[in-house]
This record gives C-alpha cells, structure tokens and sequence, in this order.
C-alpha cells in the first residue's frame, strides 16, 4: 500500500491496529472504524460503545496497544452490574483447525475476561471496530 519502507515487504515485522483498517479498506475487506482509547483504565468508559457496536450486528473489534503488545480480537462483551464487565477474547495467534470449542478455550486461545485485568490500565489502546454495513464508512480516530 506504500505506507511502510520498502524492507517491511516480506518481513516478520507487526502492523497494528491502524495499519489493519487501512488494509481493510484498500482490499475491500469489512470497513474498519478506529476507535483510540488513550490509557487501558478508561476501556471501561468505552464498554457501552463496543456493545452497541455488537448488537448492532458489528464483527469482532481488532485490539492493539503500545505498552501491552499481546493483540486481541474482541468477540462480545458481558456487562454485569454495578462496574463488572467482561470481554471475550480471542488470542489473533491462534492457528489450525481446534476439534472443538472447548479445546479453544482449554488451550487458552479464547475465553471471557474481566476487563480490569485484560488490559493494561497505562498502555494506551486502538481499537479497530469492523462492520460489513454497505454504507462506506471512512476510517476514523476518535
């Protein structure tokens, strides 16, 4: 796409979370709205929009961070009541085809987690919300 020095071509270098709506968007993927939440503590203020996100039929929510750079994929959200939350997390490294979900989850590479230990709360995070709406949606950062 002519974003990145020539050497990142056929590297074993990462894209984060930016990089990927971008692609999205290039090869005609699901559009990707970026949503940036500048420290992990304030994900809890940014729940209600990741539900609605989800209930309005909005695919899973790419995850990257500067000082926590474990990525996630975000596949629902739990809210509980009072400030109890939960997201659940898919591990993007998962690879092969798993017998069952269980063995997923066994394995570790999905599962539900509250939110305040999921996240670091001084890594500022992207969030790269897809959607397949047929209305194009330019990429954004909140």
């Amino acid at each position: 796409m002519g974003d990145k020095p020539p050497g990142f071509r056929g590297s074993r270098s990462w894209i984060g979370c930016v990089e990927a709506s971008l692609c999205l968007d290039h090869f005609g993927g699901p559009q990707g709205r970026l949503c940036h939440v500048p420290r992990g503590a304030g994900l809890q203020g940014e729940l209600e929009r990741i539900y609605s996100h989800f209930a309005g039929g909005g695919g899973p929510v790419m995850v990257g961070g500067d000082a926590d750079a474990r990525s996630k994929a975000l596949l629902g959200v739990c809210l509980g009541p009072g400030t109890e939350a939960y997201v659940l997390v898919l591990d993007p490294h998962c690879w092969g085809a798993p017998k069952n979900p269980s063995e997923l989850q066994a394995a570790g590479w999905v599962g539900w987690r509250e939110v305040s230990t999921a996240f670091d709360p001084n890594s500022f995070y992207n969030l790269c919300l897809t959607s397949c709406n047929s209305k194009k949606q330019l990429p954004t950062l909140d």
